[in-house]
């Protein structure tokens, strides 16, 4: 038996661009160096924390069924959007 276990799988990461005012890029960038991480992972941090704390989205998501499985990956360029930190 090992003495140290593998690390746990990382989750495949996705890019996104968002459009946002200018004093919540600044706040979320003040933010992301208060805590001494990067400007993504306090946006996904937020959003898990959203989705978690939501009940109301709780119960959409458990019930939610999509007609048929989106697929973002086959977006054409003008409809898929990268990663702004």
């Amino acid at each position: 038996m090992p003495i140290l276990k593998a690390p746990p799988a990382q989750p495949k990461n996705e890019t996104l661009q968002l459009r946002v005012s200018q004093d919540l890029k600044f706040r979320l960038m003040c933010y992301a160096e208060f805590i001494h991480a990067s400007a993504s992972y306090v946006v996904s941090a937020a959003l898990e924390r959203l989705f978690r704390k939501d009940a109301e989205f709780q119960h959409y998501l458990a019930t939610y069924k999509p007609s048929q499985p989106v697929d973002h990956s086959k977006e054409e360029p003008s409809q898929t959007r990268s990663a702004t930190t």
